[in-house]
C-alpha cells in the first residue's frame, strides 16, 4: 500500500465551481456559497483522477509532523492572513475585476504578524525571498505545538514529547473494517500531514468524548480508503452521498499518481454536513495504547486515559468514554 500525498495547500474541487449569492451551508456568517457545476475540473483530468486513490475527507483541523529544534514535532496549521485594510483592498479588486490575478501584495506590510517559529507550507511560491499569497489571499503555513500554548491545547493532548509518541487512529493492518487507536513514534510520522479530530475540534461532527472527558486523536491523511468509490460524475457522486452508507462522509479526497490532490465536499453538491451516523462511526475500534503513565499526570491526560482501556474493543469510536 503506497504512502499517499500530504496536505500542504488548499485542495481544488473535482468540478469547476461558481459562487451563488445565497447563505453558505458551511459557514453561518457567510452570505454566499461556492457550489460545484457539472463540469469536471481540467486540473483533475490532467492529474488522471480516474486512476486516483479515493479516500474519506475527515472533518477536523490539519496538522503536520516535521522537525523542530532537531526533534520530531507536531505542527498546527496557521495561515498568514492579510490585515483588515489589505483584505478590504483585495476583495474590492476581486469584486471589480471578477479575478484576483494582477493584484499586488506588499508582504511586509499587508499581512498580520505570525510567531517567529512559523514556517510556510510546502509548494508555497516565493518571490524575492518572500512567500506569495494564494488566490484566497492567504499564505498557508505551520507553527510548532507546545504544551504551554493554550490555543493549541487539544493538539498538545495527542502528543507526548518526552516519549516521542502521538495518539493515532488508523485501520488495523489490511482490515479496513476495523480501526485501532495506537501510540506511534513521531519519527515514524515524519513529513506526514494528519487531521486532528475530537470533542473540541470543528463542532465535534463525530460526537467524540464529552466536555468533562474530551477525546482527541490524529488521523493520517489518506489512511481511510473508500472501498467502492463512485465514478467522477456529478449525478453519481450526488446519489452516492445521499444513498450509500459509505457516502455518509464529509467528502472525498482523491490522491493522484503525480501527487495532485483533488476533493469534493458535500456542501459543493448542496448537501448537509454533518450527518447522523457518519461512516466513521460504523466500524469497531481496538485500543492499543500502553504508555507508562506519569504519576503526576492529570486524570484527563489522554495517554493515561487510553492506557486504562488498553486492549478493549469498542463498537465505534463514539462509544469510547472515559467517565468513571
Amino acid at each position: 500500500m503506497r504512502r499517499l500525498c500530504s496536505v500542504q495547500q488548499k485542495i481544488p474541487c473535482v468540478f469547476l465551481t461558481e459562487v451563488r449569492n445565497e447563505p453558505s451551508r458551511k459557514r453561518d456568517c457567510q452570505q454566499f456559497q461556492v457550489v460545484a457545476t457539472e463540469n469536471v475540473n481540467p486540473a483533475a483530468l490532467e492529474a488522471d483522477i480516474h486512476c486516483a486513490v479515493a479516500t474519506e475527507k475527515i472533518d477536523g483541523t490539519c496538522c503536520y509532523v516535521t522537525t523542530y529544534k532537531g526533534e520530531p514535532y507536531l505542527w498546527a496549521r496557521l495561515d498568514r492572513k492579510p490585515t483588515k485594510q489589505a483584505d478590504k483592498r483585495f476583495k474590492k479588486y476581486q469584486y471589480s475585476r471578477k479575478t484576483c490575478k494582477g493584484f499586488v501584495w506588499n508582504v511586509d506590510e499587508d499581512f498580520r504578524e505570525v510567531p517567529e517559529s512559523w514556517i510556510a507550507a510546502h509548494r508555497v511560491q516565493h518571490e524575492n525571498g518572500h512567500p506569495v499569497p494564494d488566490e484566497h489571499g492567504h499564505i498557508p503555513g505551520w507553527v510548532p505545538v507546545n504544551h504551554t500554548n493554550k490555543q493549541y491545547c487539544w493538539h498538545a493532548s495527542v502528543v507526548n514529547y518526552d516519549s516521542g509518541v502521538a495518539l493515532v487512529l488508523k485501520t488495523r493492518g489490511e482490515d479496513e473494517g476495523l480501526f485501532e487507536i495506537v501510540s506511534i513514534p513521531l519519527v515514524d510520522l515524519m513529513e506526514q500531514t494528519l487531521e486532528l479530530i475530537g470533542t473540541n475540534v470543528n463542532g465535534n461532527p463525530y460526537g467524540l468524548g464529552s466536555k468533562k472527558y474530551p477525546v482527541h486523536v490524529l488521523v493520517p491523511h489518506g489512511v481511510l480508503r473508500i472501498r467502492n468509490p463512485p465514478p467522477v460524475d456529478f449525478q453519481q457522486l450526488y446519489s452516492w452521498f445521499q444513498e450509500c452508507q459509505e457516502g455518509r462522509v464529509e467528502g472525498i479526497v482523491w490522491h493522484c499518481d503525480d501527487g495532485t490532490l483533488i476533493k469534493i465536499h458535500r456542501h459543493h453538491l448542496g448537501l448537509k454536513w454533518p450527518v447522523g451516523d457518519s461512516f466513521l462511526n460504523t466500524r469497531a475500534v481496538l485500543v492499543h495504547v500502553d504508555e507508562e503513565s506519569d504519576p503526576d499526570a492529570s486524570e484527563k491526560d489522554l495517554f493515561k486515559s487510553f492506557s486504562s482501556i488498553n486492549g478493549k474493543l469498542f463498537s465505534c469510536i463514539q462509544d469510547i468514554q472515559f467517565e468513571t
